[in-house]
């Protein structure tokens, strides 16, 4: 069974005025200034066909909050609890479409890398992990942990981790949750790379054996499609269920931002041999769009169809 992710949350442009694309909390700047925009986000997913619709806390921290939205430590929590109050709201409103067709769309909570805190693309690179101990990272992440979990939802969405050490912090911090499942996620450099340098079948395997009763799936995210089917052919005979989601194609500049849109390409080039591979959950990430998770759900219930 294939199960759609919903894709990028710059998706949220089509619903506010100004769109600030180079602020440090990135789109989580959102849950505060534009609520309504992140709950109609969220019900152009459910509408295109997402299985699992993110919670908008990739960018979300205690750090982060009380340092760009001036808030104290229990507003900063209350904060994440209601993106995924914004989640259950969009599920329940969209739930009376002829758009929903019945379907159980699920919650997952967005669990970035401590690199993204520090604004600077660490998430590409992991040298943090060079620094920061075991602790300090496991430090940094339970409080969102807590707060999600709290919250109501329904699966961890642990992504865009650049390095094998910061993943299996995580997939020990987990078992504190044990009735919880989570996917985890990297970024990759090339197509047998982690970001920080990890042969990434070494990664998959090393959280897979770490976490096996929680982890649904292990795999790559923010990343260029062109990266995708390597990576994945580098996996070899394998029983381990993959998550992807990459971005549109086009690179980011962190002076420029987006780059290079003749880069842009169609995922569903791609999709079919993606599943041929054997790819269990899918969706997009920076720079995609509800029409592209349309495309999917459109192609995978074709596929659906014949048999």
């Amino acid at each position: 069974m294939i199960t759609l992710i919903d894709g990028g949350f710059s998706q949220i442009s089509s619903h506010v005025k100004v769109y600030v694309e180079n602020h440090p909390l990135w789109n989580a700047q959102f849950l505060i200034s534009h609520p309504k925009a992140v709950i109609e986000t969220h019900k152009d997913y459910i509408k295109a066909g997402a299985d699992i619709i993110t919670t908008n806390t990739y960018q979300a921290s205690i750090n982060g909050f009380q340092e760009h939205l001036g808030l104290n430590k229990q507003e900063c929590i209350d904060l994440i609890k209601k993106a995924v109050e914004f989640a259950k709201q969009a599920i329940d409103e969209e739930s009376h479409s002829i758009n929903y067709s019945g379907r159980q769309v699920k919650i997952a909570g967005s669990v970035g890398s401590y690199g993204a805190c520090l604004h600077d693309g660490s998430e590409y690179r992991g040298e943090y992990c060079d620094t920061v101990s075991n602790e300090q990272l496991a430090t940094w992440h339970r409080p969102r942990f807590i707060a999600l979990a709290e919250a109501g939802i329904d699966i961890f969405g642990i992504e865009t981790i650049p390095a094998l050490k910061e993943a299996l912090v995580l997939c020990d911090l987990m078992k504190e949750f044990p009735d919880k499942k989570a996917w985890i996620s990297f970024t990759c450099k090339d197509e047998k790379h982690t970001s920080r340098g990890e042969v990434f079948k070494d990664a998959v395997e090393a959280c897979w054996k770490r976490n096996p009763e929680q982890l649904v799936a292990v795999g790559t995210n923010c990343l260029n499609p062109i990266f995708v089917t390597p990576l994945l052919k580098s996996l070899g005979t394998h029983s381990i269920p993959i998550v992807i989601y990459p971005n549109s194609g086009e690179t980011w500049d962190h002076d420029l931002g987006w780059c290079n849109p003749e880069s842009r390409v169609s995922l569903m080039n791609y999709l079919p041999e993606w599943l041929n591979l054997g790819v269990r959950y899918i969706g997009g990430c920076c720079r995609t769009t509800s029409e592209d998770i349309r495309s999917f759900r459109e192609y995978i219930d074709s596929l659906q169809q014949k048999k």
